[in-house]
């Protein structure tokens, strides 16, 4: 007996290493010390800084990981894993420095692998920040044979001075919300039961225009780390910022108020992409459900001074990003929920 019999292919990852190694270091910044194969990457901080907070976060996709190796969206979920760690840091203003990813799987299928971290390298590039390193579990008996899951690290660094913690929202202030790329990450254990119900698979196509509702779905989660530095190095003030996950806008909005304000939000001020009327009309989705679950086509959500708002929404279309004013700040409680949603 030995270690291959057993399920576990140390010949095969050695290989598997090799092939991603120019898609890894491809996503070096210059900072970067030393190379792929050590016990811990290296980096240096970005010169210049004076009181450097580092910014960290982990995440991963959830059961988006069961459509997407279903339908061999290997690429995209590799960016999905990415999006759902850096949206979150960038939040505070801070820009991705490195990325760290952790692969479990039954038995080491090197193609699909490859297009995952192909996919992480991806989003790494889109991010401007480093895959500073990773673990590949083979892990026979644990997983099934040829399914694999996935989870995300990443850190960020931020000058303090210019950390954005939420303290300078105002009643007064516009809520800018960024165009989501789809479903993104979230909510897809009951898109799964709708798809389910529905009897829809790969030939189902949706909405007025007949679009293919399984590609549709798998679209990777919408990156925002070069828009936060566009609106940054544009001089936007830009008072708080969320990524709009599981729980949706009623959740996730009121996460970056500091006490005393409270969102209020039209709900028709931006297009419901059809996607999502399709889930609700297949699955039954109750309206509070929908909102609580998806983020209905805003990803991402810019708190600037009023007088800011053409300035934030333009500085979103130069990087080919539909934004729109959704809505303002008021006096109130964050905790008491977004006036205006089904809360």
């Amino acid at each position: 007996m030995d270690y291959k019999s057993s399920g576990v292919d140390v010949e095969a990852g050695r290989a598997f290493v090799q092939r991603i190694k120019s898609s890894v270091e491809a996503t070096h910044r210059q900072e970067v010390v030393g190379g792929l194969g050590g016990f811990g990457g290296m980096m240096r901080l970005p010169a210049g800084l004076k009181q450097p907070l580092l910014v960290s976060g982990t995440d991963g996709v959830g059961t988006k990981l069961e459509l997407a190796q279903d339908h061999q969206a290997h690429h995209n979920i590799g960016i999905d894993l990415v999006a759902m760690c850096v949206n979150d840091v960038i939040t505070s203003g801070a820009q991705p420095l490195f990325f760290l990813d952790y692969v479990a799987t039954g038995a080491l299928s090197p193609d699909a692998m490859a297009e995952v971290v192909e996919g992480i390298a991806d989003g790494c590039q889109q991010s401007g920040c480093s895959l500073l390193g990773g673990e590949t579990a083979e892990m026979p008996g644990f997983y099934p044979a040829g399914r694999y899951d996935l989870a995300g690290f990443s850190v960020a660094v931020v000058e303090e001075s210019e950390l954005i913690d939420g303290q300078q929202v105002q009643a007064g202030d516009a809520v800018i919300g960024v165009a989501s790329s789809g479903v993104h990450s979230n909510g897809f254990s009951l898109v799964r039961r709708v798809l389910e119900q529905a009897a829809a698979d790969r030939s189902t196509r949706y909405g007025p225009d007949q679009l293919p509702l399984i590609d549709d779905l798998l679209k990777p989660t919408q990156l925002y780390a070069s828009l936060v530095q566009h609106l940054l190095s544009s001089c936007v003030p830009i008072h708080a910022m969320a990524h709009i996950t599981g729980g949706g806008l009623p959740e996730n909005l009121p996460r970056c108020l500091p006490a005393g304000c409270r969102a209020q939000v039209n709900p028709t001020s931006w297009p419901r992409p059809p996607l999502f009327d399709w889930l609700q009309s297949a699955g039954g989705i109750p309206e509070r459900d929908l909102w609580h679950t998806f983020n209905l086509g805003i990803g991402f959500c810019v708190v600037v001074p009023q007088d800011q708002t053409d300035l934030a929404v333009a500085a979103c279309r130069t990087k080919q990003l539909r934004a729109w004013p959704i809505g303002s700040i008021v006096e109130g409680n964050p905790g008491d929920g977004v006036i205006g949603l089904p809360n």
